[in-house]
């Protein structure tokens, strides 16, 4: 279920979204779309479109509050890339975001992955089955994927011949 979440821009400029749900409530993306949102990401970094910082306020069920702040420039270009192309204002807009930062944590922390990228002409294009699972598996509370995980669902791949088309 689609919701809207409500956004205001703070004082220093950041923008904030309040989410009905926390992170690991968050519904699964089409891998069609999060593919989009990587290179949607990629351009815009090409581009130095720096985007705003952004915070999301995570409603629990209980009444507590996570919060999570991007404020370093690279994740505040990929939210705004993003935001270009899902409404953040929705809980698919939101998910698709934090799935693609939490991919782009999960590669640059787990060397093992890189076996799952294809090079060609300067761009990175992700393995189909790597794109699949990061758009469907869940997010921790703290919106990152579970390493262990995804190394276990990935492991078995054969790789030769990847040219990391969309499935």
């Amino acid at each position: 279920m689609d919701y809207e979440a409500s956004m205001h821009v703070d004082a220093d400029g950041a923008v904030t979204y309040t989410v009905a749900v926390p992170p690991e409530g968050l519904p699964a993306v089409r891998g069609r779309d999060l593919a989009a949102a990587w290179d949607a990401a990629r351009e815009a970094a090409r581009a130095a479109a720096w985007g705003k910082a952004r915070r999301f306020r995570f409603q629990r069920s209980d009444g507590s509050v996570t919060e999570l702040a991007l404020a370093d420039r690279d994740a505040a270009c990929w939210a705004a890339a993003v935001e270009r192309i899902a409404a953040l204002q929705t809980s698919y807009g939101v998910s698709l975001c934090l799935r693609l930062l939490a991919l782009v944590d999960l590669l640059g922390r787990a060397p093992w992955a890189a076996r799952l990228l294809a090079f060609e002409a300067g761009l990175a294009r992700l393995h189909p089955a790597l794109l699949r699972l990061a758009a469907t598996a869940p997010l921790s509370a703290e919106a990152r994927f579970d390493e262990a995980r995804f190394r276990a669902s990935l492991a078995a791949l054969p790789v030769t011949g990847f040219s990391g088309a969309i499935v």
